[in-house]
Parts: C-alpha cells; structure tokens; sequence
C-alpha cells in the first residue's frame, strides 16, 4: 500500500524571510497521512511468466495448475488456471498470462467503450 502525505503550511510560513538566509517558518506545519490502495496488498505473483515461455517452464517456476483446459483452435491454444492468474499458451508457449480482475458495473450500453 502507498501512503500519500499531504503537507498543510500556514499562511505565514510562505512568507519571504527578510535576511539572504533561509529561516524556518514561524506558523506550525500539519500533515495528514492517507492510505492509497495500489493493488499490492492482494495475493499476486511477483512476476507473471512472461512470453514464449514454456509449459515445463511454467510448471517448473508455479507448480501444476488448479485447472488445465483442453486445446482449441489452429494452431492450438490452451488455458492454465492458476490461484492468482491465468496462463494463455500457443502449442507449448506462453501466448500471454494475465490477472483476472473485477470489471466496473455497465448499468448502460453508453458507459461501454467504442472499438472506433
């Protein structure tokens, strides 16, 4: 988690100091601490595997997967499921591996992106 400070100076303390040095400001500077959740708490892999990867690789660095899907498609693509992502292959390499994550609510077609 990343934690964001915000320093608040009082007025008095933007003043110029009146001699060629610097001195501290003479009003009391506050500050409010405020926790910004970046994901990193969440139970992620430190590093996905990355591409042209292969599965005896993968199987090696992550261990088996929960859930293997059979191929589809020509060239073949199969799916690895693991706790925390998923792995996407091409014969025997990674394709892509990604992080599944919640989607914001669409209550309205309009709140969809266009492809244009």
């Amino acid at each position: 988690m990343r934690i964001l400070v915000l320093l608040l100076i009082g007025a008095s303390g933007l003043a110029a100091a009146p001699s060629a040095v610097a001195q501290p400001p003479a009003s009391t500077t506050t500050g409010t601490v405020v926790a910004v959740p970046d994901g990193s708490d969440n139970a992620r892999p430190q590093a996905l595997p990355g591409r042209g990867v292969s599965m005896q690789t993968v199987r090696q660095r992550f261990g088996a997967p929960e859930r293997r899907h059979p191929a589809v498609g020509d060239p073949p693509i199969t799916r690895w499921d693991y706790a925390d992502f998923r792995v996407f292959f091409e014969h025997d390499r990674v394709l892509h591996a990604v992080v599944p994550g919640d989607f914001p609510t669409i209550r309205h077609r309009d709140e969809l992106a266009s492809g244009h």
